[in-house]
């Protein structure tokens, strides 16, 4: 047996990925377990966590592998700053002591938080894979493709911003790449920053945004900002942004094109910023589907893997779906960096160890449930030490009850088996609700997200039933495509009504997950991969003729979803869900006593 454990930290996002024998076995963001969103710091409780799962020690891992080269990362750094010099002083009076203290001697860091881990030192062999190729590595060793193209998009690894790659069995060959500072993922993230979000958090808020509003400064963009050539290579005027030499992403000059501020992060949303979210959408799906389009053209390869944070923007990959010319296209569930943990660790089994690849048909995330989970015991353990007040229902009672609570408009904390790897919520710690309610989607933004109420829900549909209520003839397990409802299942909006205003139309018979443009970020549900939500579903359909129920991730504002059954029957006390599943137990707030309601379960969460 080879035991590989796969590392990403020190960005965003860090994360572990344990394998056997290639095999994927665990991936754990360390977020999930330090309550902090977006936690780089080095995943300790991750690895511990996926070495308890297996149970084995660290003693037992055979190598540890971190997704990028930091030395290549630094040399970048540093080159960056001389071609800039003397601008950006201040930045590099920040940045570099920190690389010269910690960052530059990894090697000797990750040892040494490896020992910490296991009060011995550790064995086995240690080893840097590059960050695109963790990306690549992610898209394709898992994908059902025995032979792809791979397209990896991100903001920056240590010199690539977007980078293709060729698929073929156990081999990953190179081919080309756009290097730092020219950057999709850095483009998106300036106009992310520059309309009041937080970077590397808040850019799937901007594309929620788009459908708002109209596209009018793409031209401008086009002209000023990105010069995009007819094969999607790209290059960034650099005159408009600050992330080379200073602090911020965008400067004067960039505020002075579009004729206003930056939006603060506590300002209303201006028209401006809604026609910026349009535009900068539009320009980066052009750039996406010219890169994709170049590449058909070269390989002439039908099949094509996605990875990088860029990958998650799930508009373009439908646009690349339904415009572009692959008849098959792979996402990996966790594009950013925390995936890289997984690519790191697949690609020193396939590349460096030469071994065989076995292709699954579906893929083999396994749904992408490679967390930890928690026993039924466990659970009531925990529950019965506060008093809480609980039922344990067979899985056929438990899904005809909470079908029968979701269509009375009540709002469902449910907590299932492992948990998710990614970002997104897939039925094992979602929040779920009745997708016909037209109130439904401020209500959950509004009172138990605590969130902008904008952004949009997703439905959780049985794959069986995708088509007869959108336009969409293809499996989308991991949430990372949207598609249009069908004509017939659609309402008329007034020509009148436009930006913000949209949020109180109705706009389809499920209102609550149909956004502004008609479309919806869809997840089909698998008897086979998640056999309990689609047991759920069933029932919910069998009882109002709809086959799906809204599926958001279980959390609120500020914090990464929930981990254990405290995590969740906090979250559940400090919003206004009305009933919370964990596992086999139903719990009612209605029937909990006086002494857990009085309390002060709330807390001040930061903007996400």
């Amino acid at each position: 047996m080879t035991y590989i454990l796969g590392i990403s930290a020190y960005y965003h996002d860090s994360a572990a990925a344990l394998l056997k024998d290639g095999k994927i076995l665990y991936a754990l963001q360390e977020e999930r377990f330090s309550r902090i969103k977006h936690d780089a710091r080095f995943p300790v409780k991750a690895i511990k966590m996926c070495l308890s799962l297996e149970g084995i020690q660290l003693s037992d891992v055979d190598c540890v592998v971190f997704y990028d080269k930091p030395l290549l990362k630094f040399e970048r750094l540093v080159e960056s700053y001389l071609a800039y010099a003397p601008k950006g002083w201040q930045s590099f009076k920040t940045s570099m002591p920190i690389w010269l203290k910690e960052k530059l001697y990894l090697k000797r860091e990750i040892k040494q938080q490896l020992s910490n881990i296991a009060e011995e030192k550790f064995k086995g062999k240690l080893f840097f894979s590059e960050h695109h190729l963790s990306h690549a590595a992610s898209a394709f060793y898992p994908s059902p493709f025995d032979k792809a193209l791979i397209l990896c998009l991100d903001g920056v690894g240590e010199w690539a911003t977007s980078s293709a790659w060729l698929g073929e069995k156990e081999k990953i060959t190179p081919l080309w790449q756009i290097n730092f500072p020219h950057s999709i993922g850095l483009l998106y993230s300036a106009f992310t920053y520059f309309t009041g979000f937080k970077v590397n958090s808040g850019e799937y808020k901007l594309m929620g945004l788009a459908p708002y509003g109209e596209a009018k400064y793409s031209n401008l963009i086009r002209e000023k900002i990105v010069e995009i050539k007819d094969d999607g290579s790209y290059k960034l005027n650099m005159e408009y942004f600050d992330y080379v030499t200073g602090l911020k992403m965008t400067n004067d000059s960039f505020a002075k094109l579009f004729k206003d501020e930056p939006r603060k992060p506590n300002q209303s949303i201006r028209q401006l910023d809604l026609d910026i979210a349009a535009s900068i959408q539009e320009v980066t799906e052009e750039i996406i589907l010219k890169l994709a389009n170049t590449l058909y053209k070269d390989k002439q390869i039908n099949s094509i893997c996605l990875s990088g944070g860029v990958a998650l923007n799930c508009v373009a990959n439908s646009k690349l779906l339904q415009s572009g010319p692959f008849s098959n296209v792979w996402i990996q569930p966790a594009s950013g960096d925390a995936g890289g943990s997984l690519g790191a660790a697949l690609a020193l089994w396939y590349l460096h160890f030469n071994n065989e690849r076995r292709v699954c048909h579906n893929d083999n995330m396994r749904g992408a449930f490679l967390g930890n989970k928690y026993s039924l015991e466990e659970i009531t353990h925990y529950l019965d030490s506060l008093n809480v007040v609980y039922s344990i229902k067979s899985d056929d009672e438990l899904c005809v009850d909470v079908a029968n609570e979701i269509n009375n408009q009540n709002v469902v904390g449910w907590y299932q088996g492992p948990m998710e790897f990614g970002p997104r919520a897939l039925g094992g710690r979602s929040i779920i609700g009745d997708p016909r309610s037209p109130d439904m989607q401020m209500k959950m933004n509004m009172k138990i997200k605590f969130r902008e109420s904008f952004r949009p829900f997703a439905p959780a549909v049985l794959e069986e039933y995708t088509e007869e209520y959108f336009d969409f003839s293809q499996v989308s397990p991991y949430m990372l495509f949207t598609a249009p409802v069908k004509e017939n299942h659609r309402k008329k909006i007034p020509d009148s009504v436009k930006g913000l205003e949209l949020l109180s139309i109705e706009k389809s018979d499920v209102p609550a997950i149909t956004h502004a443009d008609y479309s919806a970020r869809l997840q089909t549900v698998s008897e086979e991969t998640n056999p309990k939500f689609h047991k759920l579903i069933s029932s919910f359909y069998k009882l109002t003729g709809i086959p799906m129920v809204i599926n958001t991730s279980f959390n609120v504002r500020g914090e990464p979803p929930v981990c254990s059954p405290k995590d969740a029957f906090e979250c559940f006390m400090a919003t206004d869900m009305d009933i919370l599943v964990l596992e086999q137990a139903l719990i009612y707030k209605s029937q909990q006593p006086e002494e857990l309601l009085a309390r002060k379960w709330k807390r001040d969460y930061e903007p996400d």
